[in-house]
């Protein structure tokens, strides 16, 4: 399971990665692990002010839909469009092309709640 150091993480399996005042995200190695092969990803929230754990989005797996949610609150400013045609991005390079949403964020959003690496691995065990 592969949970590189320099990102962030949340309880619900997102990654992040903060670049200033803005921030990528995508769901773990872990989360599409257990997920299996995706099948399509639904993001319909660009443009969107939303706040920390709403839904921004769905994932479909052969096997289940998983709702995804907002690592702290923001706006959805780009949605990964490749994920229309390629959604196994996300099984072959969750922490790169199978990024979802870049969201932009003001200083005063509440990044409290995202784990370093060593506290997402105590996460999934």
């Amino acid at each position: 399971m592969n949970i590189p150091q320099d990102l962030k993480y949340t309880k619900d399996h997102e990654w992040v990665r903060i670049e200033g005042n803005t921030a990528f995200v995508g769901i773990t190695d872990y989360a599409q692990g257990e997920l299996g092969d995706i099948v399509f990803v639904e993001i319909e929230t660009e443009g969107e002010e939303l706040d920390s754990g709403e839904v921004f989005g769905t994932i479909e797996a052969v096997k289940t839909v998983s709702d995804l949610f907002m690592p702290f609150a923001g706006k959805v400013e780009e949605v990964n469009t490749e994920l229309e045609s390629n959604p196994e991005a996300v099984n072959d390079e969750p922490y790169g092309k199978g990024w979802m949403i870049k969201i932009s964020f003001d200083d005063s959003a509440d990044l409290s709640e995202l784990l370093d690496a060593e506290g997402y691995k105590e996460v999934v065990g």
